[in-house]
Parts: C-alpha cells; sequence; structure tokens
C-alpha cells in the first residue's frame, strides 16, 4: 500500500510521503512493527529496499551538497558578477536586435509617407531592419567575426 502512494508523481503522493515519514520519525520503535501481541517484528523486505534507497540517494545529496559549498567558497563573489556581466551582454544584444527593427520601421513609415507607398515601404524597411539586427548581434556576440577569422 505504501509503495502505490509512492509510485504516483502528484502533490497527492508528496503529502502522504511526508505524512508516512512524519509518523516514522515519531514512531520511537525506529521502523520496528509490533504485533498485536507486542512483540516485534522485521519490517516488510519493500520497506528495507526503500530505507536504503532514501538512505544512499541522502549520501549522494550531502556529497554533491559539499562539492557545490567547497566550490562557491573557492570561487567567493565570482559566481555573482558573471551572472551580473551575462546579464549586461543579454541587455546589450537584446537592444542591438530592436534598436534595427525601430530604425528599419521609422525609415520605412517616413519613406511611405513621403511617398505614398503605404505599406510597402515599411514592410521593406521593417525586414531590412530586422537582418541588420540580427547582423549586429551576431558581430556583437562575436560569430560573424569566428567566421571571417576562419576563412582566412
Amino acid at each position: 500500500m505504501v509503495r502505490a502512494v509512492f509510485v504516483g508523481g502528484g502533490a497527492f503522493s508528496q503529502i502522504a510521503r511526508q505524512t508516512w515519514v512524519s509518523k516514522a520519525m515519531a514512531d520511537d520503535t525506529h521502523g520496528k512493527r509490533r504485533s498485536r501481541d507486542g512483540r516485534n517484528n522485521k519490517p516488510p523486505a519493500d520497506e528495507t529496499a526503500l530505507s536504503a534507497r532514501l538512505d544512499s540517494l541522502n549520501q549522494r545529496l550531502s556529497e554533491v551538497r559539499k562539492d557545490r559549498q567547497s566550490q562557491t567558497d573557492q570561487s567567493g563573489g565570482g559566481a555573482a558578477s558573471a551572472n551580473a556581466s551575462a546579464m549586461a551582454r543579454g541587455f546589450r544584444l537584446s537592444s542591438e536586435l530592436i534598436a534595427g527593427v525601430l530604425v528599419g520601421a521609422v525609415i520605412g513609415w517616413g519613406f511611405d509617407r513621403l511617398l505614398s507607398t503605404s505599406p510597402w515601404g515599411l514592410i521593406v524597411f521593417f525586414l531590412l531592419g530586422f537582418i541588420a539586427g540580427v547582423i549586429n548581434v551576431m558581430r556583437t556576440a562575436g560569430v560573424a567575426n569566428r567566421d571571417a577569422s576562419d576563412r582566412s
């Protein structure tokens, strides 16, 4: 019955698991079953296997946490500054793309107003602005520069 509760992946199984764990922790027999006549019985084999797997998982998790803690201790504040510079680079790349599209749209709108060619100027220059924005993003990210250096 316990195994059937743990097989599901939903919130019900988490609540059932927490309830089962809290009852097991509150029980002073530490996993031992008592029959009605008061004698201790061994826990079923599937509960023993589950307990062994949980202990193994807990040990592996503690090792991973120790490794992560030691890595963050060695790097110091470098992780925060790396995240900040990556975020700044992302904002720069997105602004390059948006600027290219907006400039192309404004130029197209201006041509449509001057030459009365609505909506063709806007469409053409919007697409040209998008292409220019993508090229600027590639150039800023270093993709276009690597391709040119690989050819020579």
